[in-house]
């Protein structure tokens, strides 16, 4: 049988959390909700905890692939739920659309297309860094080790990786009335930008520029499957 596991890893998201979990609280296809609190120095597990979810609380900062890594592990769901901490304008009309073609065996991945992606990403379909998406727990369970170990932000090119090696059936599904706010508005532009720095420091400490551009290439195409 299908159930879904929800994890959201969040560091210092206590402003934005609730609103990003009263939208998926009760959801039907959801079997848990999951809070990765990866060492906040504000209310982020204070808030999770409000809304009655499991939180693990992590002693140390490991970075978005750590904290996923450590919430896949307490996981039971035969799949998983991506959802980064910080969203606006979640619906759970939102969680469902990412859902429906798992539950209805039309494809075995799913990844949003958020209303602010950047423009190229809009234009050919495809964010290929999306932290929103849906997958079987198998495909990724054997290798909790090697997540752990990546950079903070090298989570979503290793799991392009991941499907791609497993040739899976991927559907990008729209989320029009979905943003991310940026790290500036968020830290205020100087730290933002070393933020997003940072960020891109660690995809390309994962993959090559060359293997980024054959992965939105093949993601494409399994999209077309």
């Amino acid at each position: 049988m299908i159930s879904f596991s929800c994890i959201i890893p969040a560091y210092n998201e206590a402003q934005r959390i609730g609103k990003v979990l009263d939208a998926i609280m009760h959801h039907p296809y959801l079997s848990e909700i999951i809070v990765v609190d990866d060492c906040s120095t504000d209310d982020t597990a204070k808030q999770a905890r409000l809304r009655g979810v499991t939180v693990i609380q992590l002693a140390q900062n490991r970075g978005k692939t750590g904290a996923v890594a450590e919430g896949i592990s307490a996981a039971t769901g035969s799949h998983l739920l991506l959802l980064d901490g910080d969203l606006m304008g979640l619906k759970a009309d939102d969680i469902t659309a990412l859902i429906i073609p798992i539950q209805q065996h039309q494809a075995e991945a799913t990844i949003s297309l958020r209303c602010n992606s950047p423009l190229l990403w809009r234009m050919i379909g495809l964010d290929y860094i999306s932290g929103e998406r849906v997958f079987a727990r198998d495909v990724v369970a054997k290798h909790l080790d090697e997540l752990a170990s990546l950079p903070h932000f090298g989570l979503e090119v290793w799991l392009n990786h991941q499907w791609i090696t497993q040739n899976v059936r991927l559907r990008v599904v729209k989320w029009p009335g979905v943003r991310s706010p940026c790290k500036a508005s968020k830290m205020g532009w100087l730290r933002g930008l070393k933020a997003d720095m940072a960020m891109m420091r660690d995809i390309f400490r994962t993959v090559s520029l060359r293997e980024i551009l054959r992965q939105i290439w093949t993601l494409l195409n399994l999209c077309r499957r």
